[in-house]
This record gives structure tokens, sequence and C-alpha cells, in this order.
């Protein structure tokens, strides 16, 4: 037989014997860690285990509060979580919080690439509140609509627009150094928003707007067409509901996070218009912000948004997604992630409630999965 049909026969076996590697997404927030070790087959993401880990026992309080840990802290709940949920990947992506990064739409005069290169990070600084030295800077153009002449030729643009993204470099020394003891490698580093949208966001042109209702802060996206138009962040999140709860029927904190999850905002206790007045409030603050968002959006633009997708911890809240779409008389829908992985049919309901928690975490696995292409 000839080297070069042995080297052919070879070929086919390596491929068929390959054994695809696994890769873990993980997701460090305030309260909270979730990863998800996802692998590849035949061309499909294949879920292998998922996990997630409450952080208030690692700061000493309850847990559904935001902490703010120290490096061997946040290394010990890792360890303790990848043992719990038997990961066994070593490849990996992390998500760093959008309230340690910095996202900016820039419009600059339409020049040369090279040109560009020198512009951005003069422009970028304006932006930027610390030295540039402090953080890792990245940029993108974004794509814009032709415009064409009465004679039907096409327009060049006087100004284009530039996605400017800065990320800290303590959190990223922070962040590689809880990997490193934890035997983990990291190829990137990319800020949650943007593995929200790969998780949980379908093909379309549209413009959408992800409802990130977080521990602490609640954050905004609007995406057209797989771009990100907007970001914003909102100072209240889910530990401020059950706050509010836990103060109204002087109950725990435990008691009010359970609570909030089974029966809602309100119970019927002798003081429930308090409890109604005082929820109601902060999710009212919340949703004016929505609101804000929504309109201006539709004013810069020239566009309606036409449908809200609710992700994030604080989205397990009962009622939330009829709520949000009796506000907004928009379509709403809870996020569902995992839906873009293959998994056990018997997981489907349990995953499906889980999915607005772990948007991030799929995110992250699915461009890990995609670079290990």
């Amino acid at each position: 037989m000839s080297e070069f049909l042995n080297n052919i026969i070879k070929s086919v076996k390596d491929y068929f014997n390959k054994k695809e590697e696994s890769v873990l997404g993980i997701d460090i927030s305030s309260s909270s860690i979730k990863v998800v070790q996802l692998r590849k087959k035949r061309g499909k993401a294949i879920l292998e285990t998922y996990g997630e880990i409450s952080l208030g026992a690692y700061a000493n309080v309850e847990n559904g509060r935001a902490t703010k840990l120290s490096t061997q802290k946040i290394t010990e709940a890792l360890s303790d979580l990848l043992r719990e949920s038997k990961v066994t990947a070593k490849k990996c992506g992390v998500a760093v919080p959008l309230s340690s990064s910095l996202l900016k739409i820039i419009k600059i005069p339409s020049v040369s690439e090279r040109q560009l290169k020198e512009i951005v990070p003069i422009e970028a600084r304006k932006y930027i509140p610390v030295p540039a030295t402090e953080v890792l800077l990245d940029w993108n153009i974004i794509p814009k609509e032709t415009s064409y002449s009465e004679e039907g030729e096409a327009q060049k643009a006087d100004k284009i627009e530039v996605m400017i993204v800065a990320i800290h470099k303590e959190i990223i020394n922070m962040y590689t150094d809880v990997l490193s003891q934890n035997n983990l490698e990291s190829s990137f580093f990319e800020i949650e928003l943007f593995a929200t949208t790969r998780s949980v966001l379908s093909r379309g042109i549209r413009p959408v707007m992800i409802f990130d209702f977080g521990v602490s802060t609640t954050k905004l996206y609007v995406v057209e067409g797989g771009i990100i138009r907007e970001s914003h962040i909102v100072n209240r999140g889910s530990q401020d509901l059950t706050l509010a709860l836990s103060k109204s029927l002087g109950i725990s904190f435990d008691e009010a996070e359970g609570s909030k999850r089974t029966t809602g905002l309100t119970r019927e206790t002798d003081n429930e218009e308090d409890v109604s007045e005082s929820t109601s409030a902060i999710m009212e603050y919340i949703f004016s912000e929505v609101e804000k968002t929504i309109i201006g959006y539709q004013i810069r633009y020239n566009k309606s948004i036409v449908k809200i997708i609710l992700t994030g911890g604080g989205m397990l809240l009962k009622n939330i997604v009829d709520r949000t779409s009796e506000k907004f008389k928009i379509e709403v829908e809870l996020a569902n992630p995992f839906r873009k992985v293959e998994a056990p049919a018997f997981l489907e309901e349990v995953l499906k409630r889980a999915g607005p928690e772990f948007a991030v975490a799929v995110g992250i696995a699915l461009r890990k999965l995609e670079e290990m292409d």
C-alpha cells in the first residue's frame, strides 16, 4: 500500500477516533460563581455538567446578597464548586462584570484603518476615568446601514461608530490568580454582556432588549442585528427586593428570598399594603429605567424594540414575565440559554428554570467551544 493511501486511512481513523476536549465557562458574580462544562460532538454542543455556589457563606452573610471577597476566598469557592460539580475541563473562558469594565460607542471621522489605530486610543482616553496603562483596551467598528443617493449610488458616511471596550487590569490579574490556583487555563476574558447576548439571542436583525436583573444591579442591553447598540446599569437589584420584603414582613433575609420566588412580592398578612408599597417602589424605579432606555433608543434610531428577554437570577421572581409584558406591551420571554446545548431530556424543565441564572456561563462556554475548532 502506498504511503499516500496510508496517510489518508490514518487521517480518517484519527477523525473518527478523535476525543473532543471539554471546555468550561466561568461566571464570577458578586453573589455566586457559576460554571458550565461543554464538549462538542459531531458539531453539537453537549452539556456535561453545570453548577453554582453561593458566596454568602464565604463572606459570613446570607446567600443571595452581594459580597466583596478576597482573591483567596474566591479561589476557595471556585475550588469547592469545581469539586462539587465534578468538573474535569482545564481550558476555560471567564466573564468580566460590566461594572468592572467600560463600554462606549463613539463617533469619529471615517478614516483609513491605519489612522483608526491612532485615533481610537486617543479618543478612548476621554471616556476612561483611569490611566490608559491600567486597562486593556479593544475596539470594533459597528457596521452601518448603507445609504444611497437619488441616483442609487452608495454614499460614504462622514462618520463611523466605534465600540470601545476597556477592562481594568486589576480584575484580570485577580481572575488569572484564581484560575492558576485551581489549575485552570483561560484564553480570554469577556465582558458579561457579550456572553449573555451569545447565549440568549437567536438570529434576527430587529432591535431586542436584554433585561438582566442581577443581585445588586440591573443591566439593560439593546441588541440590533447582533450588534450591542446600548448598555445601561441601574443601581438596583434583586437583593433590594428581598431586603424590602424582609423588613416589611419582619422575617429573615433567607425567608424573604424564598417567599419572593414562590409567592411573589406580596403575601396575605396584616401589613400586605406596606409590603406592596416597599417592593413596588423598587420595581417601578427599575421599570422606569427600562422605559427610558426603550424610548431613548426609539428617538435616537427611529426604531422600536420588538422584544424583551429576561435574564439574571432576579428573574426567578414569580410572575415577572407577565408583569413585564403588561407594563411595556411588548413580547417578553424568559431566557433559556440551555436550548443551545444538548442535554438529557429529563433535565429539560430543570435547565429551563435555571436558564436565566446561567446565561453568562453558557455564553462563555459556547465561545470557548468555538475557539477549540
